[in-house]
């Protein structure tokens, strides 16, 4: 495909092969500079960020943008793959097929002849089928669970397949307890840093421990924390952007003001807006 072909290629169906050969005239000599520097890990962080925009577009309902930040996203499985072709490891059509065979053999409910009749016999099955083709019988029942997730994420993701062999709590109460409990083993190495100094890696410890069982109560509930703490961190920003206004209209800075200044406008961004 000519450079010509590649700009202005209409044809439907052709638009990821588009994609692709745009992809490889970046990293080819002659090409763009930056795409030519790129590696797998230095890309790291434009993955993770594009994924991100994608999950906050979902969660703003916007659609339009969602269109866009999937585009970005995909970008990133492209010039991924077109690095491993240039190593000769494999390609986005290898990667494709990879996934397209999973699917089929993880759902012979679908393309075989098993049976699965709800979404729960499904997740069963999958797993099943996932363990058996990665060899895990043999490994830890938690092994690689959540690798390179954030760590909330990750914690989830834990909980929630020990769950299925029945390591769970009965109920929210009892976590709810737990919670509690936890909270009062870090105000106990809270006092003890606050007077001592020297147990800085036992409170960071107990603080783990909150947040786990924390986001237990959320997986429990059937409450995403990630989603959950998300939606704080909006309504954070939007009541510190209600103070700052505020502040501003007084012919402040933030640093101007002092602790209680702060805290009263905080207070009526909390009732105006919740």
């Amino acid at each position: 495909m000519t450079d010509e072909e590649m700009i202005s290629c209409a044809d439907k169906g052709r638009q990821i092969e588009r994609l692709r050969a745009i992809m490889h005239r970046l990293r080819a000599p002659g090409g763009c500079p930056w795409d030519a520097e790129q590696t797998h890990e230095s890309l790291v962080p434009n993955l993770l960020e594009e994924a991100y925009e994608v999950v906050a577009a979902i969660r703003e309902s916007d659609e339009e943008n969602l269109q866009e930040e999937l585009g970005d996203l995909l970008l990133q499985v492209v010039f991924h793959s077109e690095l491993a072709a240039e190593e000769q490891r494999f390609d986005m059509d290898e990667v494709a097929r990879g996934v397209s065979d999973k699917l089929v053999r993880r759902h012979p409910h679908v393309f075989g002849d098993k049976a699965a009749g709800d979404s729960g016999a499904v997740l069963k099955q999958w797993e099943e089928i996932k363990r058996a083709e990665k060899g895990d019988e043999e490994k830890p029942y938690l092994h690689g669970v959540g690798k390179g997730l954030p760590a909330l994420l990750r914690g989830a993701k834990i909980q929630k397949k020990a769950s299925k062999v029945g390591f769970d709590w009965p109920d929210p109460k009892g976590i709810a307890d737990k919670i509690e409990e936890e909270f009062g083993e870090v105000k106990d190495e809270l006092e003890r840093y606050l007077a001592e100094g020297d147990n800085r890696e036992a409170l960071e410890g107990e603080i783990g421990d909150l947040l786990f069982i924390v986001v237990n109560l959320a997986r429990k509930l059937k409450i995403d924390p990630e989603v959950a703490l998300e939606g704080t961190n909006r309504k954070f920003e939007k009541r510190f952007g209600y103070l700052e206004a505020k502040l501003r209209e007084k012919g402040m800075s933030l640093e101007d003001a002092s602790m209680e200044e702060m805290d009263s406008l905080w207070d009526e961004a909390k009732t105006l807006a919740k």
